[in-house]
């Protein structure tokens, strides 16, 4: 029998819940589960059996890059299939962001993928939330951080990205009040970067008494 892909273990046991099928239905770079499932409701009544796809990707990293000296951000932009696939423009301003491995630490990612997709080394992180994505259908949980950089004057990032991923990320170095613009007008349309901007929005003032 073909063992389990490592992301996609079986479903924990969990009070309430009553597995009756879990099954690997696709063994891809984020395996596909399929599982056959009923749990207890609030009146303590038993669900009726559900089938769910559970889609698993583990877990990620985002990073806000700020400079609390020149009040900017660094945010970067890159091509995204499923954005054209929605009818929206493919390309897409984003935290620079990626995958984190079964026992990799959080903070190693969030080092890496900031140097990997901006060319920026952060030297101090703060945590602003761990939080799900997608609880409907995906297991991936995100860490978000604020990284302390120093940026280049506005325009000048370059591009970045891993040519044997073939990714290409290009990077927008923002004043923080032009980003909280882009924000409001809704120039911004993912999660990741508007939950970013949305906390430095309320957390700037201190991170630059804090960090500079």
């Amino acid at each position: 029998m073909k063992a389990r892909p490592a992301k996609a273990p079986p479903i924990p046991a969990h009070p309430g819940v009553t597995v009756l099928e879990d099954e690997v239905v696709w063994d891809g770079r984020f395996p596909l589960q399929r599982v056959r499932f009923t749990y207890t409701r609030f009146d303590g009544s038993r669900s009726g059996e559900l089938v769910w796809e559970l889609w698993r990707r583990h877990a990620g990293v985002a990073v806000l890059p700020y400079d609390p000296v020149a009040d900017s951000v660094a945010l970067i932009e890159q091509f995204r299939l499923p954005a054209l696939a929605a009818g929206l423009d493919p390309i897409m301003v984003e935290c620079p962001a990626g995958l984190r491995e079964i026992g990799e630490a959080p903070e190693a990612v969030a080092v890496r993928e900031t140097l990997e997709e901006t060319g920026l080394s952060p030297d101090r992180f703060e945590l602003i939330c761990r939080t799900m994505l997608m609880q409907g259908g995906c297991d991936e949980t995100m860490h978000y951080y604020a990284a302390r950089v120093r940026l280049p004057e506005a325009g000048t990032g370059g591009e970045h990205g891993l040519l044997d991923e073939h990714e290409n990320t290009r990077v927008l170095i923002v004043p923080a009040e032009e980003a909280f613009a882009m924000l409001d007008a809704n120039r911004i349309m993912n999660t990741t970067a508007m939950v970013c901007l949305w906390w430095l929005r309320h957390h700037r003032a201190r991170l630059r008494q804090e960090w500079a």
